[in-house]
């Protein structure tokens, strides 16, 4: 709806006791007509003792009409067809980790909780929830109504038992050490559950709106249904057909909890082999969406005469230099710094993304994002260089190696290779080691290199996208090879606190930490892509999530 962005003057001249018309803009849309005074002059013939003309200004009110401009409603119908490159790992949501298996499964399922665009926490399945002051205690309170696509009504049992299955060893539920703080879940009605916690832990919240926390029904599991081969949830659709390795075709869920959606009847995903293949069949209209991770591919898709249309949302996922500090090259602060101050990583990414993406700090999550401009080298200073490399006692630094992975499509490689260039312009030397991937992740989880450039996913939570590495206990601080005490107590007192503003400060304070002790060089976050045809309506980009194809329609 367009509004009026300037005073609009209207002259109206009233001749021979006609008037002869008024100007104004057209409006595109308003919701009722605006009445605007405005000022004319008016010639009006006066009786009196002497006959003279009078002129005078008056306010007339004119009604100006808005002429709305017409809206599309959204259609109900129709198959999506989407080209994939991954196909499921399983079904069984409790026990996939897969990006590519989760972001279908979601379709199917729901979890108490989602995000929204800035990955801040939303109710889902949760109409409602809050937390105790102590922080120990999670109250939280069931939308009513839903029901799961075999007729069962959801109710706090399920939940109850969903968490329990999770907290099971013998379920092998990926997600289960997210929710180890939990000592007990109470259902004390049927849209009420309290988890009551071993400690302050505010990381659960956002594990539970992964996926890998969705909802079953108890009464279909303890009734001998297997998740793993008949997937049922309260979500916007159902799986009917799975044809591994080919395709797999999910029917709208008549039943869902949200009024009007889906809207689509039916979304088919069909397997391709790489994304120039996906991209090759968009433009055939073979198919109708893709999910797309090269930024080359994408700028492709929008080139020229093309009429597809490009959906971004910025990728949690981010790319880094990784220093090892165990190696005695990377054990000096000053030494890291410099290589930080070297590197310009704006180039990186306008020569490697394309310029499709944002240089990054440790977190990449719209929420908890920071300024660059206060934080060292966030722009490349030669002279700075020089003077860390003085103060460590060294004129120039022995070469060294940059490991890289020749299996990722990411460009880690190419990557490699520009750092290195960037490096030898101010004298210091590196030799690339280009591995597989299999070699390379070896390698790297046991921390056996100098440095490394990686591509990193992300996560909606800080918590989990931090502690694993810069924890001392963290599961890969091998790989980060850097400890520091006061960093652990900042990262638990962080994981302590359910207000989002103060946790926001003291990641604020966590970031500039790392950033000045620099064992990583943070490069950039690039984007996800949805590419598809001008007819596919309402879909909205999602990091790590392609959950709202439910709101999705077909103008056709």
């Amino acid at each position: 709806m367009k509004r009026l962005s300037k005073t609009i003057r209207v002259c109206c001249f009233l001749l021979a006791g006609i008037l002869l018309g008024a100007c104004a803009p057209l409006l595109t849309a308003a919701p009722t007509p605006t009445p605007i005074i405005l000022k004319q002059t008016v010639e009006v013939p006066v009786q009196q003792t002497v006959q003279v003309t009078v002129r005078e200004t008056v306010a007339v009110p004119i009604v100006i009409t808005a002429t709305p401009v017409p809206t599309v409603t959204p259609k109900k119908g129709g198959t999506l067809i989407v080209a994939r490159t991954e196909d499921l790992k399983g079904l069984d949501p409790h026990k996939q980790s897969a990006p590519s298996t989760l972001r279908v499964l979601e379709l199917i399922y729901d979890s108490l909780f989602s995000f929204d665009q800035d990955m801040k926490i939303a109710p889902n399945l949760a109409e409602s929830a809050k937390w105790s002051d102590d922080g120990k205690t999670l109250t939280v309170a069931l939308r009513k109504n839903v029901k799961f696509q075999n007729g069962d009504s959801l109710t706090s049992s399920d939940v109850k038992f969903s968490f329990e299955r999770i907290l099971d060893d013998k379920t092998g539920a990926v997600a289960r050490i997210s929710f180890a703080d939990i000592s007990k879940i109470d259902a004390p009605d049927s849209t009420t559950v309290v988890f009551t916690l071993k400690r302050a832990n505010a990381t659960i919240a956002a594990a539970m709106a992964q996926p890998s926390a969705a909802i079953l029904s108890k009464n279909f599991v303890s009734g001998g249904g297997d998740p793993g081969t008949d997937a049922i949830g309260t979500g916007a659709f159902r799986l009917v057909k799975w044809d591994p390795n080919k395709s797999l075709t999910l029917i709208a869920n008549k039943d869902f909890w949200i009024p009007g959606l889906p809207r689509l009847d039916a979304i088919e995903f069909r397997l391709v082999p790489d994304e120039a293949t996906a991209l090759a069949g968009l433009r055939t209209k073979t198919f109708d969406w893709a999910a797309i991770t090269d930024p080359r591919i994408a700028i492709r898709a929008g080139a020229g005469a093309s009429t597809l249309t490009i959906a971004r949302a910025p990728s949690l996922g981010f790319h880094a230099l990784t220093l090892n500090s165990n190696r005695a090259l990377f054990s000096d602060v000053r030494v890291r710094q410099a290589i930080a101050c070297a590197v310009d990583r704006q180039e990186i990414l306008d020569v490697i993304a394309l310029g499709e993406g944002q240089v990054t700090g440790p977190l990449t999550l719209p929420f908890y994002r920071t300024s660059l401009d206060d934080w060292l080298c966030y722009k490349k200073d030669t002279d700075k260089v020089k003077q860390l490399l003085i103060d460590a006692g060294k004129s120039t630094l022995p070469k060294f190696k940059i490991l890289a992975s020749t299996d990722d499509v990411q460009g880690t490689v190419a990557e490699a290779q520009n750092i290195q260039a960037q490096l030898r312009r101010i004298g210091i030397e590196s030799d690339i080691e280009s591995v597989d991937q299999s070699t390379f992740v070896d390698r790297w989880a046991k921390g056996e290199f100098d440095s490394a450039v990686t591509a990193l996913g992300g996560y909606p939570d800080p918590d989990t996208m931090l502690n694993r590495y810069w924890q001392s206990t963290g599961s890969l601080n091998k790989v980060a090879g850097y400890k520091d005490s006061d960093l652990d107590k900042m990262l638990d007192q962080a994981r302590a606190t359910t207000d989002p503003d103060k946790r926001k400060t003291i990641y604020d304070a966590v970031q500039k930490k790392l950033i000045e002790a620099s064992p990583w060089v943070w490069l950039y976050a690039g984007y996800e892509y949805a590419v598809m045809q001008s007819y596919v309506k309402s879909y909205t980009p999602y990091p790590n999530s392609i959950r709202s194809l439910r709101e999705t329609w077909l103008d056709k």
